[in-house]
């Protein structure tokens, strides 16, 4: 399940740093490079999202490995 988590977390900053520039330059990495709202893009974005949904649970698994 480390896999998974580790994948989930590279994702999540991808959509980090794509938000970054969206914010700062006003560039759509993911839409530049599959197109705007483009079924590819979309499907990046849902993934994308349903990790950051997931790593939700990373802060209840952080908090019993400290215990």
């Amino acid at each position: 399940m480390k896999w998974f988590d580790n994948t989930a977390l590279t994702l999540v900053i991808i959509g980090a740093v794509n938000w970054l520039l969206v914010g700062i330059f006003k560039f759509d990495l993911v839409a530049f490079l599959f197109g705007n709202l483009s079924w590819v893009s979309r499907i990046i974005y849902t993934i994308i999202g349903l990790c950051g949904l997931y790593l939700i649970s990373l802060f209840g698994r952080i908090s019993n490995i400290s215990e």
